[in-house]
């Protein structure tokens, strides 16, 4: 079997010194497989929104070790000198609101970030195409961001997200302001690319729509987390 995509021992996060310090993460131990769609479950507070910041690169954790595609990125310590260059190039975010560039067309807003990272503008074009396609949504690549339902803008959100080959995604909440027909229509969308371009995905939710989709969720309490087996009911 292949490297796991994400690999995390013992991570920890305090913010805070002395009498006010809080352990927001007390020893998180996660591993997740190339093509797997997760859920990461847990009551506010619980510490889904540090564990994400710190998969992603966004803040440091206090101790511990993760490792990414088979590659140690922290270990009690960033390993990585250029944490901009691997958010960019290894990790994909889909968050709540889409968050597209208004002022840019579909293709622009997929093809934007692969360029950043030096790939040929018709080359990267022609891989925004592509996910677009995939996505079912090639019919408005040149729409305007403002001339998109709902729906269509959380798919180009996720294009965005596939655009650089990212190993991981990073999902926080996708489906809170959809129904239920268009939130179970992101968690295929979501299980479908994380086969075809064997994508790790994470997803943070707190939709009970969704959660009996996944066949397995890390259920987090008070800093820690706890595997189970999910149910991975057709949807």
């Amino acid at each position: 079997m292949s490297e796991p995509a994400i690999h995390i021992e013992n991570l920890k996060k305090r913010y805070g010194e002395g009498n006010t310090a809080v352990d927001a993460l007390k020893g998180v131990d996660m591993t997740i497989w190339p093509g797997e769609v997760v859920g990461l479950v847990g009551p506010s507070g619980s510490g889904k929104t540090t564990l994400l910041k710190c998969l992603g690169a966004v803040i440091e954790p206090t101790a511990g070790k993760m490792k990414l595609a088979g590659q140690t990125i922290y270990d009690h310590e960033w390993k990585i000198d250029d944490l901009r260059t691997l958010r960019r190039d290894r990790i994909g975010f889909v968050f709540q609101a889409p968050y597209l560039i208004p002022f840019l067309d579909v293709t622009d807003n997929i093809a934007l970030l692969p360029m950043l990272a030096g790939m040929p503008n018709v080359q990267a074009r022609s891989r925004a195409k592509e996910l677009l396609d995939a996505l079912d949504v090639g019919h408005r690549s040149r729409a305007q961001v403002s001339e998109l339902s709902g729906g269509e803008q959380q798919r180009v959100s996720i294009a965005r997200a596939l655009a650089n080959h990212p190993p991981i995604i990073l999902a926080d909440e996708p489906t809170a302001p959809l129904d239920s027909e268009r939130a179970l229509t992101v968690v295929r969308i979501l299980n479908q690319m994380a086969q075809q371009y064997q994508t790790a995905i994470i997803v943070v939710t707190h939709d009970e729509k969704i959660i009996p989709t996944f066949k397995r969720v890390y259920h987090i309490r008070d800093g820690r987390t706890y595997e189970e087996a999910g149910e991975g009911r057709e949807f």
